[in-house]
C-alpha cells in the first residue's frame, strides 16, 4: 500500500509540474514576440515531415473500414448508407486521432529527444543563465506550431480517408454513387467537421506540451534521451485517447441540447 501511495503521490506531483510547465509555455505564446521566420520553420518541421505518412495511413484506414463494414451493411440491405457511417467516423474520430498519433510518433518524439539532448548538454541551463526563460523560448514556438499545423493534417487525413473508402465502395463493391453521396450529405454536417477540427487543436497542444515536458525533465545520458522520447509518445497516446472520449461525450451532449431531434444522428 505504501508503494501504491508513493506512486500516486509522484503521479499527482508530475501532473502539477506539467500544469505549471504548460502555463509557462502558453503564456510565452502571448507575451513573447515570435519571429515569423521562426514560426514558419517550426510549422514546416512539424507539418511537411508528416504529410506523407498521414496521407498513406488515412487512405488505407478508409479502405479497411469499407472492406470490413460492407458485408454487414450488405446483409441488411443498407449498402448505400456505408459512406455516411464511414465518413462520419473518419471526420469526427479517426481523422483527428490518426493525425494526432502520427504527429506524436513523428514529431513529438523528435521534440522530446531534441530538448532532452539540450538538457543533457546543459544548453537549457545556459539559456537560463543568460536570463532567458527556456520554456518560453524553446517550447512556445513548438506549441504554437502544433496548434496551427495539426488542423491542416487532420483535413488531409479526413480527405484521404474519404477517398480511400469511396474508391472501395464505388469501384470494388459497385454501390450506387448517387445514393452513396446523398446519405453522406444527409448525415455528415458542418458540426461534425468542426468537432473533428476542434479535437485536433486540443490534441496538438496537449501532445506538444507533454513531449516538451518530458524532454525538459530528461535524465542524464543517452538512456535519458531515449526514455524521454518514449515517455513522450506513450503519455501523448494515452492522453489523446482519454481526451477523445471526454470530447466525444461533450460534443454529443451539446448536439443533443441544441438539436434534440437529431442529437443521436450527429453524435
Amino acid at each position: 500500500m505504501r508503494n501504491v501511495g508513493e506512486a500516486l503521490a509522484d503521479n499527482f506531483a508530475g501532473l502539477g509540474d506539467w500544469t505549471i510547465f504548460s502555463a509557462r509555455a502558453i503564456s510565452g505564446v502571448v507575451s513573447r514576440h515570435l519571429k515569423i521566420n521562426e514560426l514558419i520553420r517550426v510549422c514546416v518541421e512539424v507539418g511537411v515531415s508528416s504529410v506523407g505518412v498521414i496521407a498513406i495511413t488515412g487512405t488505407f484506414i478508409g479502405m479497411v473500414l469499407a472492406v470490413q463494414a460492407y458485408n454487414q451493411f450488405h446483409m441488411i440491405g443498407l449498402d448505400t448508407s456505408l459512406g455516411a457511417v464511414i465518413h462520419m467516423s473518419v471526420v469526427r474520430e479517426l481523422g483527428p486521432v490518426l493525425a494526432a498519433v502520427m504527429l506524436a510518433g513523428r514529431v513529438g518524439t523528435a521534440m522530446a529527444a531534441q530538448l532532452a539532448t539540450m538538457r543533457v548538454t546543459e544548453q537549457i541551463d545556459a539559456l537560463a543563465c543568460l536570463g532567458v526563460d527556456p520554456v518560453k523560448y524553446l517550447v512556445a514556438p513548438r506549441f504554437l506550431g502544433c496548434l496551427l499545423v495539426i488542423p491542416l493534417l487532420t483535413v488531409l487525413a479526413d480527405a484521404m480517408g474519404v477517398v480511400g473508402s469511396t474508391l472501395i465502395s464505388l469501384k470494388v463493391y459497385h454501390i450506387d454513387s448517387f445514393h452513396y453521396w446523398r446519405h453522406t450529405a444527409n448525415y455528415v454536417k458542418q458540426w461534425d467537421l468542426l468537432v473533428g477540427l476542434g479535437k485536433s487543436v486540443i490534441f496538438g497542444g496537449v501532445l506538444a506540451l507533454i513531449c516538451c515536458h518530458r524532454g525538459f525533465h530528461s535524465r542524464p545520458g543517452a538512456e535519458g534521451v531515449g526514455r524521454a522520447a518514449t515517455e513522450g509518445f506513450v503519455l501523448s497516446f494515452v492522453a489523446i485517447l482519454v481526451i477523445d472520449f471526454i470530447l466525444a461525450m461533450l460534443s454529443t451532449a451539446i448536439a443533443t441540447l441544441f438539436w434534440p431531434a437529431s442529437g443521436a444522428k450527429v453524435a
